[in-house]
């Protein structure tokens, strides 16, 4: 008999328990003790503790502080901002007190104090289309399961009170893109590649979706990469060195992560070329 499915599980993936990059040790937990428990109170909370690196180079920071930017767990990025201020997370920080990240830093860490609330959370990574007019911009979001009808609600909380779009805790299908419907988007010929890529870099065309299509797949796993992480044969693609039956198999992804189907995604993320290496994994 199959086990019975809990709030916040779908099928094999229990989305509401943290994984190996998004769990918290107790020693964080007094950080912790009045954290919201309505999820977009809680994202609002990160928006005031990560900074992006373009943005805290005006801030005359020490050149080592600039590290934190390659931290991957959690709780390496509690530490940090603990470190600079000892106050509890739910305290907004000057932003010379934030830890520097990236998009994927704001989406992971909103992912991690959804999951210690016991809220259904995950990182998807792909791409928004707010930030330029025309373009697909490599981007992190966080979704959370609505208890009351299941549905995944997206939301960025980098840009929680500004206005970019009309609802950041409640983005419309358009304004994000998965790396796999951006891909499916592709082969259908609904998009162009040449506008999908890296902002202020020549990273653009179809291996940077490929490649967000990849990490995505590892983050509905619940192992959620840093934006340059490569593996399997990542590299290769973005050296324009892979050929149809790679591109085939990130029709597999696409298909599969629209699917939501956990078996498949978990079965899939399993193949020599997608599970992301354990020396990765700290």
């Amino acid at each position: 008999m199959a086990a019975p499915t809990m709030p916040g599980m779908t099928g094999t993936i229990d989305f509401a328990e943290a994984g190996p990059l998004t769990r918290i040790d107790t020693v964080h937990e007094p950080a912790l003790a009045n954290l919201p428990h309505e999820a977009v109170e809680i994202c609002r909370l990160v928006h005031d503790l990560v900074i992006q690196p373009a943005d805290a180079k005006g801030l005359s920071l020490p050149d080592e502080r600039f590290a934190e930017n390659q931290l991957r767990p959690v709780n390496g990025l509690i530490g940090a901002l603990l470190a600079l201020d000892a106050t509890p997370l739910t305290v907004a920080r000057e932003p010379a007190r934030r830890a520097i990240g990236t998009c994927r830093h704001f989406a992971v860490l909103s992912c991690a104090l959804l999951r210690y609330r016991g809220i259904a959370a995950r990182a998807r990574c792909g791409f928004a289309t707010y930030f330029q007019p025309g373009q697909g911009v490599d981007h992190w979001i966080t979704e959370y399961r609505q208890p009351q009808d299941g549905r995944w609600v997206r939301i960025d909380s980098e840009i929680l009170g500004g206005s970019l779009v009309a609802k950041p805790e409640d983005l419309a299908a358009d304004e994000f893109l998965t790396g796999g419907e951006a891909w499916a988007a592709f082969r259908r010929g609904y998009i162009d590649a040449a506008t999908f890529g890296v902002y202020g870099t020549e990273n653009w065309g179809p291996a940077e979706i490929r490649g967000n299509a990849i990490r995505d797949l590892a983050a509905l796993n619940k192992v959620e990469m840093l934006p340059w992480d490569e593996w399997g044969r990542m590299a290769a693609s973005y050296k324009g060195d892979t050929g149809p039956e790679y591109d085939e198999l990130i029709d597999a992804i696409a298909a599969v992560c629209a699917a939501d189907d956990p078996d498949a995604i978990t079965n899939l993320y399993a193949s020599e070329d997608l599970t992301v290496p354990t020396a990765l994994l700290q």
